[in-house]
């Protein structure tokens, strides 16, 4: 009997039931595999360059690193990867954000299990997949975005992945010691990242930078509240 190629998925969500329910759902399906579940986007990006997954399916409001910044690490890391973003968000402007970080899929994830399974087996074909509702409201304006070159270069000003995750850990409420820490870098050099992107955004006070993380979908406002 012919061997079954199996898709190797590594799953990426905060909440472990969650995970649980999704990797319950893919142990079903017969050509697909999880090698591999992360609780924050940091571990994503680990495990995603350790077992170079087919696919990642991660949330979009992840602790450390967002879904978004640790799409952009993933996809420059490991070669070939297809990501598929879960959020509770069917908003515009966050599937463009999806879209623009070169994200295949963006599904709502009260309905991401109905779709999950044929949604992997999408991307790899190269489609790009979208929940219904997110497909219905957003079909008229996919043909009007930039390509993701171009519309990243929009998003003005640019922040490099390092200055993303230091404002993400400002906005969870962490010091520059505890993001040095949790970066392997001096308290030093995290100083100096702070400083840069407060500069580049023009804004000198942490609650200043909160709301620009929050306005920006860098990080998602009840995860805040809730981690806070």
């Amino acid at each position: 009997m012919k061997a079954v190629h199996r898709i190797t998925v590594l799953l990426a969500d905060d909440h472990l039931i969650v995970r649980e329910g999704l990797r319950n759902l893919l142990m079903t399906e017969k050509d697909i595999e999880v090698i591999g579940e992360a609780a924050n986007g940091r571990e994503a990006v680990e495990l995603a360059l350790k077992l170079c997954p087919a696919v990642v399916v991660i949330d979009m409001s992840m602790p450390q690193i967002n879904g978004l910044e640790a799409t952009r690490q993933i996809l420059k890391g490991v070669p070939g990867v297809k990501v598929i973003i879960l959020s509770a968000h069917s908003d515009d402007a966050y599937v463009e954000s999806a879209i623009a970080v070169g994200a295949s899929g963006y599904l709502i994830k009260q309905a991401s299990a109905l779709f999950l399974s044929e949604s992997i087996r999408k991307v790899l074909r190269g489609e790009l997949v979208f929940s219904p509702s997110v497909a219905r409201h957003f079909a008229k304006r996919l043909h009007e975005l930039p390509a993701q070159k171009d519309l990243s270069q929009t998003q003005a000003p640019r922040l490099s992945s390092r200055e993303t995750e230091v404002l993400q850990m400002t906005a969870e409420g962490l010091q520059n010691k505890e993001i040095a820490c949790a970066l392997g870098i001096s308290t030093k050099t995290s100083e100096k990242h702070r400083y840069n992107l407060m500069q580049k955004l023009d804004i000198h006070d942490t609650a200043g930078l909160t709301r620009y993380a929050i306005t920006t979908g860098v990080i998602d406002a009840a995860l805040l509240c809730i981690s806070q």
